[in-house]
This record gives structure tokens, C-alpha cells and sequence, in this order.
């Protein structure tokens, strides 16, 4: 392949070798690994059918009244565990979007993501439930049951909202119990 004035074209590699330019990478140290995308995380499909073990629905949609809580913390944690979730210690290893699904339908997806997120060994996850105001001002439905269906997981340590350039009001981290190693309890 020539160009105009009879000279040959520079490869792909080559220019971008030179955009480059002096640019020198960054030292090795504390770079976190990225995972790679597991057959669970993309978008699932809710009217696909799938052969996943039974995971017992346990989870009560009850509404006590009031706003959903921003927070969560098991007794047994020590807050220090949710500040540091709160300002992202922990990489986000997996997410769950639940945006335009009905409450049973998210319920089950929930169940089913928690379930084998911590199969895969992840502790900290999101779950996008999106904002979804009600007319009367109150806050969404999804919204408000997956924050009340959380602390209903036994797998579940705390989770909190998302900072606003990770969804803000509309998705919560979550952290999890590390799975035990086959053959512990």
C-alpha cells in the first residue's frame, strides 16, 4: 500500500508507537488485576431460561414504612468495615443491573447474582436498582426492597450507596462474606 507521493504507509503499530511518543508507563506496584468478565456478569435476560441450582427464596418483601436505608452493617462488623467500603477499598468485582425488572423478578436475579458471587470467592459487588421515584414523591419500589433485602442475606456484610459517579441514590456496594475453601466450614 503506497500513499500519495509514493511512500510507503506507516503500519498501525508503528503510529502509534509514535503518538506515544515519551510517554513511559506506570510502575508495576499496587496496580490491581482486572478480572476477566465471568458468563454471570453480562446481561441477563429474565425471560431466558436457565438450569441453575434451586437457591431458596428467603427474602421479605415487607415494607416497615419509611425511606430505605442508605446503610447497612452487621452487628458483628466493626464500622471501620463500612468506611472503607463507603470510600471504595475494596475493587467492585461484579454488578448487578435490576433497572425496569418487577420485584419478584429482581428478587430472584438478586438471590441468584449474590449466590454465585460468592461462589467465584468476590466480596465487594454492586447492584444497580435504579432511582424510580413514585409519583407521590416516595422513593422507588426496587429501590427501597433491595435495600430491605440485603441485610436479609445471610452472605451479606453491609453494603452502602454508591458514590454519585458510581449511581448515587440508584445502586448500593455490597460487601460479602468470603466463601469458606472446600472441605472448611
Amino acid at each position: 500500500m503506497k500513499q500519495k507521493d509514493d511512500q510507503p504507509a506507516s503500519t498501525d503499530h508503528e503510529l502509534f508507537k509514535q503518538a506515544l511518543g515519551d510517554v513511559v508507563p506506570l510502575p508495576a506496584s499496587n496496580r490491581v488485576q482486572p478480572t476477566q468478565v465471568l458468563p454471570h456478569t453480562k446481561q441477563r435476560n429474565p425471560k431466558t431460561k436457565t438450569f441453575a441450582p434451586v437457591i431458596a427464596d428467603t427474602l421479605s418483601d415487607s415494607d416497615v414504612g419509611g425511606d430505605a436505608a442508605v446503610e447497612f452493617l452487621r452487628p458483628s462488623m466493626s464500622r471501620l468495615t463500612l468506611r472503607n467500603l463507603k470510600r471504595g477499598r475494596w475493587v467492585l468485582q461484579d454488578s448487578l443491573d435490576l433497572h425496569g425488572l418487577n420485584s419478584d423478578t429482581a428478587r430472584t436475579l438478586l438471590l441468584e447474582f449474590l449466590h454465585n458471587a460468592m461462589e467465584q470467592g468476590f466480596n465487594c459487588v454492586s447492584v444497580i436498582h435504579g432511582k424510580g421515584w413514585q409519583a407521590d414523591g416516595r422513593e422507588g419500589i426496587l429501590k427501597s426492597r433491595v435495600r430491605r433485602w440485603l441485610p436479609q442475606h445471610p452472605g451479606v456484610l453491609a453494603f452502602c450507596e454508591a458514590p454519585q459517579n458510581a449511581g448515587g441514590g440508584g445502586a448500593v456496594w455490597v460487601l460479602l462474606k468470603m466463601a469458606a475453601p472446600e472441605g472448611r466450614p
